[in-house]
C-alpha cells in the first residue's frame, strides 16, 4: 500500500528538489521516483506528475513542429 507522507514541504526542501531535478538524467529519474514513489509529500508527488504531463505535452508538440516543418523543408529541397 503507498504510504504518501501530507507533511509540509519546505522552501529549502523545495530549493534541493529543484536542484537535483536541474542534473540530467539524475532529475528525470528522481522525477519519476518522486511521482510513483512511497513515502513522498502529496504536494511533491503531484507536482512530479504535473512535471511529468507537461513533458509529454511538449514532446508531442515539438514532434508535431519537427515533422511539419521537416516535410515542408524537404518539399523545397526536392524541388530545388
Amino acid at each position: 500500500m503507498k504510504e504518501e507522507s501530507n507533511e509540509h514541504v519546505t522552501t529549502g526542501q523545495w530549493f534541493v528538489t529543484m536542484l537535483v531535478t536541474a542534473i540530467p538524467l539524475v532529475g528525470l529519474i528522481m522525477i519519476f521516483v518522486w511521482a510513483h514513489g512511497d513515502r513522498v509529500s502529496i504536494s511533491k508527488s503531484n507536482w512530479a506528475k504535473a512535471i511529468l504531463i507537461w513533458s509529454i505535452i511538449y514532446i508531442v508538440f515539438i514532434v508535431f513542429i519537427v515533422t511539419v516543418f521537416g516535410t515542408t523543408l524537404l518539399g523545397y529541397i526536392n524541388l530545388g
